[in-house]
């Protein structure tokens, strides 16, 4: 009987469990749906974090100036009294840099298109546009200089990417018209410039604006230049796409013409008749990097602004090979 009866109250336990079981399912209250499942900061920080990078420029952290490049420079300039320099070189691995004049606005000329370049492959990154989408050629941005783009009958569609290259390799202005069309317009660029930390980087007239409206600074570029280069604002498949489009830039008349053999160069050339300069990413064989932004403001077409850049060029790889 003892034993008949034992068994009796474990089946009753059991039955209870089960019953309590599913109860517990079946009521609203208690039920725990895979929504309500806590995710870990652990999880969530890392996607929090990627957005961040994307969203903003990290501020130029120059360590060092070098002083001995910078006294070589202020030598050229004594030579060149008629020329105002703007320049801003950083190593991008030590921090130690040159600023001269560096945060002096100056015209912008083509080297606009960089900043436009950025903000493009922004998009790309977000799921704005697409690489192959297809943007169409309207009258009114239309721009004279320098590009093909500008002969092409209206109705024209031209694939994004390539869009935005030619506003780099061959300086396109009817192709960089395009593009600020296609990123919102002049006002939501320039909101996307100081929301990267950049203080006097404007556009204000569509290209080819050769009365000097649209500005920057050498500081400003140099600025934006490390922050692509670290991956701060673009995906590394767009940084590297970026960079390959800007090795193509066809002309070659200004920082490239300081480097030594080996070293390669990522850069856009502006050049109006009030100003010229160029803005880098330069590789050295020893592996070292560095960011270069040279601008001259100059009697009109004055042809020694341009040899001031090559001087200057070549003085500051020569300071960086070491």
């Amino acid at each position: 009987m003892i034993v008949y009866a034992l068994r009796l109250l474990i089946l009753g336990i059991g039955i209870s469990a089960i019953a309590g079981t599913v109860l517990s399912a079946l009521d609203p209250t208690t039920r725990i749906t895979s929504e309500e499942i806590p995710i870990t900061a652990m999880e969530v920080m890392p996607q929090l974090q990627a957005r961040e990078t994307i969203a903003h420029a990290a501020p130029l952290q120059p360590t060092q100036e070098i002083t001995a490049l910078k006294t070589l420079m202020q030598q050229l300039a004594a030579n060149n009294t008629q020329l105002f320099p703007g320049m801003f070189f950083i190593d991008t691995e030590t921090g130690t840099y040159l600023n001269w004049n560096g945060d002096t606005t100056f015209a912008a000329a083509s080297t606009i298109k960089f900043p436009i370049l950025v903000a493009f492959f922004q998009d790309v990154d977000a799921g704005k546009i697409r690489l192959d989408e297809k943007l169409t050629l309207k009258k009114e941005l239309v721009g004279g200089g320098a590009g093909g783009f500008q002969y092409k009958p209206l109705g024209s569609q031209f694939t994004a990417l390539e869009t935005a290259t030619q506003m780099i390799i061959v300086s396109d202005n009817t192709a960089t018209n395009l593009l600020i069309e296609r990123l919102g317009g002049i006002a939501a660029l320039n909101q996307r410039f100081k929301n990267w930390g950049l203080t006097v980087t404007e556009l204000r007239n569509l290209l080819p604006d050769l009365e000097g409206t649209n500005t920057t600074s050498p500081k400003d570029l140099a600025q934006l230049m490390v922050a692509v280069q670290k991956g701060d604002l673009i995906s590394v498949k767009s940084r590297d796409r970026l960079l390959n489009i800007m090795r193509r830039t066809q002309t070659a008349t200004l920082l490239p013409k300081g480097l030594g053999p080996g070293a390669t160069i990522a850069h856009k050339t502006g050049d109006i008749g009030s100003m010229v300069g160029d803005v880098g990413l330069v590789d050295l064989l020893s592996g070292k990097r560095y960011v270069a932004v040279a601008m001259v403001k100059r009697p009109h077409n004055n042809v020694q602004a341009k040899e001031l850049i090559r001087q200057v060029s070549r003085a500051a790889y020569q300071e960086f090979s070491k």
